[in-house]
């Protein structure tokens, strides 16, 4: 079998450093910050421990204390408080989304940059 070398003057496909398709030269840095702040990272991580803890939570402190042994009372209670979490995070969520818009606005007035969330 006759097999090819490689001749030490060429490059191999490893060794190449020229730009293929959207990759990054070598040369060049590559951008690693997160795609999504940490404030929104621990906002959601808190409203899921709310969302874990306040529904049963209230059902344990309910069953005994006010609805005296009634489960079917203090389940709904558990979920009516799983709602008011969910609704918590979609105002929380809301009023971010605001504030981030009145930003922009008020960066467009004064000239600075204008970035947007699909730009980060």
């Amino acid at each position: 079998m006759a097999t090819r070398r490689i001749i030490s003057q060429e490059k191999t496909f490893l060794e190449k450093d020229d730009r293929i398709g959207s990759s990054p030269a070598a040369s060049e840095k590559s951008n690693i910050a997160p795609a999504v702040p940490t404030s929104v990272i621990m906002k959601l991580l808190a409203f899921t421990f709310g969302m874990i803890v306040i529904p049963i939570g209230s059902y344990f402190l309910t069953v005994d204390n006010f609805f005296k042994g009634n489960s079917t009372y203090a389940g709904a209670l558990a979920a009516i408080m799983a709602n008011v979490v969910l609704v918590g995070y979609i105002f929380v969520a809301m009023a971010e989304d605001q504030s981030e818009q009145q930003q922009q606005q008020q960066g467009g007035k004064s000239g600075s940059s204008k970035e947007g969330k699909k730009d980060r």
